[in-house]
């Protein structure tokens, strides 16, 4: 019994020997790898701070917007000679041009538009005379005081280009001809400064109330028939080129899409001289725009108006065109 009793201790002991030598040879192993091993060298990091570049929206911020668009019209009709319900063969080409920009920093706002239309129209046995004919540049800086109010003042000017005939019927010839001038550029032209308070509920519309107003009527062309039955042309007196008054003046302008693919912009102006309230002119723009696609569209465009200056009675006038129109950006 001894004998198995110091067998099994021996053997006991002996185990824990080996077991610790083993475990003294791993940590020898971890520590100290066998020297036909590859070196590893701890790395060196070379970190240093390192300065990203600034995003351009941070740099730069854009104030400005533009918006351009180019188009032309065109309208033909033509008959044979033995056509019996009647008609006269017709040709009409008209070209427009607008721009606007737009600056908006905080409560300023600056905004410039401008707009050319030209159209000259020719039927038989008739001469060409032209059937749209304006120069019209607006500028307005406004400072907002209140929601949905501010205070502007605004720079206006408005022309034509061309000459604007009357026309007669040579009693020898029988045909067609000019007669006498009923406009010109500069004839008349018109400069408008204007001074008032500004209400613009939203993008689409905006209303101007200019307390002082100032307009200065121009009449270049001495060759300018009279359009009044005083004599003067335009309102300027016989003999003179200048006109300046001081007025009340009311715009109101819209610019809105009433559907899809459809714009109806308006603009109304009243001109009241301080001088004479019970008289004041009306002009009244409207233009309805369908996109048939993205360079095809129809255009329906009436203005109306109302200067004693001018003429006794209302003016009125009306086009539908279907044209090209090429807008920037698209």
């Amino acid at each position: 019994m001894r004998r198995q009793f110091y067998f099994l201790l021996s053997s006991l002991l002996f185990c824990v020997s080996i077991g610790r030598a083993q475990i003294y040879d791993l940590d020898e192993l971890r520590y100290r790898p066998d020297s036909n091993s590859l070196k590893v060298e701890k790395p060196e990091l070379g970190i240093r701070p390192v300065k990203l570049p600034m995003s351009n929206l941070d740099l730069k911020v854009i104030y400005w917007r533009h918006w351009s668009s180019f188009g032309i019209n065109a309208n033909q009709a033509s008959f044979s000679d033995n056509w019996q319900t009647g008609g006269v063969n017709s040709i009409s080409v008209g070209l427009l041009l607008n721009h606007k920009s737009d600056y908006t920093r905080n409560n300023t706002n600056f905004v410039t538009e401008l707009n050319l239309q030209y159209g000259k129209q020719k039927n038989k046995e008739q001469l060409p005379r032209k059937n749209n004919d304006r120069i019209f540049w607006d500028n307005k800086l406004s400072l907002k005081v209140a929601n949905h109010w501010s205070l502007f003042t605004s720079l206006t000017f408005e022309s034509q280009f061309d000459i604007g005939w009357n026309y007669g019927v040579n009693e020898v010839t029988g045909r067609e001809e000019t007669t006498t001038v009923k406009s010109n550029f500069m004839a008349p032209g018109y400069l408008t400064e204007s001074l008032g308070i500004e209400y613009k509920p939203d993008n689409t519309f905006s209303l101007r109330i200019g307390t002082g107003t100032a307009r200065q009527t121009f009449v270049s062309d001495d060759n300018v028939v009279p359009t009044a039955g005083d004599g003067s042309r335009y309102g300027v007196e016989p003999g003179k080129h200048f006109r300046n008054d001081l007025a009340f003046q009311l715009t109101a302008l819209l610019d809105r899409n009433i559907a899809q693919n459809i714009n109806l912009k308006s603009r109304y102006n009243m001109f009241a001289n301080y001088e004479e309230l019970t008289d004041p002119s009306h002009r009244l723009e409207a233009t309805l725009t369908a996109s048939v696609t993205r360079l095809i569209n129809v255009t329906l465009a009436g203005i109306l108006v109302y200067d004693s200056r001018q003429h006794e009675n209302i003016q009125t006038s009306q086009a539908l065109a279907l044209g090209l129109l090429y807008k920037i950006p698209r």
